[in-house]
């Protein structure tokens, strides 16, 4: 089995990957028996992705795999954007800041799509990136308890619900990683 490390510590990204990639071992930097430094000062999502999965390969010689995602919102300019996370401070909690994109969107058009870059750098130190979206709006009021981060105020007009209103493999089968990870497989073919 084809064994990636995912420049991630995040839990929930680890097992979206794990879910989508059902014949591919992930591991992430939490595998690692020694910490990685990333650097996430790209001014896109491409760039940051990539720069995340270098450095693991260049710290381990090995396949390493890295998205960097997030919401950008039209009324605001695109942000949060490549600073989604971090927005209001990394250890701001999103319902703090999902009710902030409520507010700043409030009488203003709320339109917004969720970006996800999939980068991967291979044994050999070829690299590969491409670039999702999955269109949608700011909801008026959150929605759901499923999904993570922004899900439950993005509405997502197919489904006439928020991300976070739907069942992970419903979610899965539209989101921005989703479709970014299917580029990736149908991209690769037979190479992973």
């Amino acid at each position: 089995m084809k064994e990636i490390i995912l420049a991630t510590g995040n839990a929930h990204k680890a097992h979206e990957f794990r879910e989508m990639l059902p014949n591919v071992r992930i591991l992430t930097l939490k595998d690692l028996p020694q910490p990685v430094t990333i650097v996430e000062d790209g001014e896109t999502f491409e760039e940051n992705a990539l720069k995340k999965a270098r450095a693991v390969y260049e710290a381990t010689g090995k396949a390493a795999m890295a998205d960097d995602s997030g919401i950008e919102v039209d009324a605001l300019g695109g942000q949060p954007g490549v600073h989604s996370a971090r927005w209001m401070g990394e250890e701001t909690p999103y319902d703090i800041k999902n009710a902030r994109l409520i507010e700043l969107t409030e009488g203003r058009p709320k339109t917004a799509r969720y970006v996800c870059a999939i980068a991967y750098v291979d044994e050999k130190g070829n690299e590969y990136v491409n670039r999702q979206t999955v269109e949608g709006e700011i909801a008026r009021a959150p929605r759901g308890d499923n999904g993570f981060g922004y899900d439950p105020v993005f509405y997502y007009p197919p489904f006439g619900t928020t991300l976070a209103a739907v069942s992970e493999d419903r979610k899965n089968s539209i989101s921005h990683r989703a479709k970014a990870l299917k580029q990736f497989l149908a991209d690769m073919g037979d190479r992973l």
